[in-house]
């Protein structure tokens, strides 16, 4: 039996969630989840509800390096949030290269003629998808 991964694109105010179909060939969107990490809310209380509604055995959180492929504060605080969802749910994380995952997002809600004051409302999801849909081709899970 297949099991769902769980794609998050995490940001310091919000974390897009995505979650694979159960044989791991397409990611879906799921939802926007509002964060505030400044404050240490990492949105556990609706990612619980959502690790129980989708039951995921991974997740793959995007990790953005540097066109040099140096790690910054951005990737450190995507490590350091995997290292807290391990701690709250004992899922395993895994990482994948999110480089211009929000820009492909972007250009995939200009072509769809996304109004741009709409397109807050999607980026970050659609860059959750990516994000895990290049894991899942990566992976040929």
């Amino acid at each position: 039996m297949m099991q769902r991964i769980m794609g998050l694109d995490v940001g310091s105010v919000t974390v897009g969630v995505a979650v694979s179909d159960l044989l791991g060939y397409t990611a879906q969107p799921v939802e926007t989840i509002r964060i505030n990490e400044a404050k240490k809310d990492y949105g556990f209380d609706r990612i619980a509800e959502l690790v129980k509604e989708f039951k995921p055995a991974k997740f793959v959180l995007g990790l953005p390096k540097h066109m040099n492929n140096d790690e910054g504060i951005r990737a450190q605080a995507s490590r350091h949030y995997g290292d807290l969802l391990v701690a709250e749910f004992g899922i395993p994380v895994a990482y994948q290269d999110e480089r211009l995952t929000t820009a492909q997002a972007e250009r995939i809600l200009i072509q769809g003629h996304t109004r741009r004051e709409n397109r807050k409302k999607y980026i970050d999801k659609l860059a959750a998808v990516l994000i895990l849909q290049n894991y899942l081709e990566s992976h040929n899970f």
